[in-house]
């Protein structure tokens, strides 16, 4: 499948640019982002061309992948997908509800595949405990604790804008919904949402499943404090959320043999456009408690 990648930072040099160069289903051929000139030093890092225009890239190519900030993601996958493309999004899919619906309706309507790149929902020990986690049900409460070091220690994501204009709540709690909504049930509502130090929030989650789950989510913990957890507790006793082993490229392939194989007719994937944008509705709800806080 010949592909494309929108977005020249960071996570597009450490992580998507080399899972597309790497998958051997893929044809990476090119790359677009907003400045020229990185665009052009990441093409030839990566072996690839720079496009100028997005939408050179998007006429040549069968799919896309996002390394863009949510609300730029939001508004060139409603331009991909209604080019035809397939589309491998970042997390947090859109910075509104409104722009997440937009995409989802454009996957829908121009008929393509889409996964969400969820990091947990991709790597081999902390999938498979989802899985088995979900399927004995009967949980009674849940505790996830995402905590960053992007703003207090030595980030590559640290000057990010939309980070720090949208801080943890946006940034890593997609991950922790990620883990809590296959094993817990959707959250019928945010039941509680305080801030905390920096950008760090509390939030308390009422779960479909009859769980209630709390998460603790930062971008400013010290260094040494950094890390992610998440605890179950129900009748059979109390299970941790295990450690990955891999970073993120070999996730990143995971992800686009889930695109592939949906794109294949496999059928929708659990992390498609609209798991992305149920994560966004959560997001947008918290954000709003929050606000009335503050």
């Amino acid at each position: 499948m010949r592909i494309g990648l929108l977005g020249t930072g960071p996570w597009a040099d450490m992580a998507h640019a080399p899972a597309l160069r790497l998958h051997d289903g893929l044809d990476f051929v090119g790359v677009w982002g907003r400045r020229p000139d990185a665009a052009e030093e990441l093409a030839k890092r990566h072996g690839t061309r720079a496009y100028d225009d997005p939408d050179a890239l998007l006429a040549d190519v069968e799919a896309v992948a996002f390394a863009l900030p949510p609300a730029v993601q939001a508004d060139m996958a409603v331009r991909a997908a209604r080019a035809g493309c397939h589309l491998l999004l970042d997390k947090p899919l859109a910075a509104t509800v409104a722009q997440g619906r937009a995409v989802v309706e454009a996957a829908g309507g121009a008929g393509v595949a889409s996964v969400v790149f969820l990091t947990a929902r991709f790597q081999p020990e902390t999938e498979a405990w989802i899985t088995e986690q979900g399927a004995g049900g009967d949980w009674f409460t849940a505790r996830a604790q995402w905590l960053g070091a992007v703003f207090s220690g030595d980030s590559p994501f640290a000057a990010s804008p939309w980070r720090r204009e949208k801080g943890a709540l946006w940034d890593v709690g997609p991950h922790a919904l990620s883990v809590l909504l296959p094993v817990l049930g959707d959250a019928r509502r945010v039941s509680a949402a305080a801030p905390g130090s920096g950008d760090t929030v509390h939030l308390v989650l009422d779960h479909t499943g009859g769980a209630s789950s709390t998460l603790t989510l930062s971008l400013s913990a010290p260094p040494a404090a950094a890390g992610a957890a998440v605890e179950l507790r129900g009748p059979r006793g109390v299970t941790l959320l295990p450690e990955a082993t891999e970073g993120p490229v070999p996730a990143l392939l995971r992800a686009v043999d889930a695109l592939l194989a949906s794109a294949g007719g496999a059928g929708p994937h659990p992390c498609d456009a609209s798991f992305g944008l149920r994560v966004t509705e959560i997001l947008a709800e918290a954000e709003s408690l929050l606000a009335e806080r503050r």
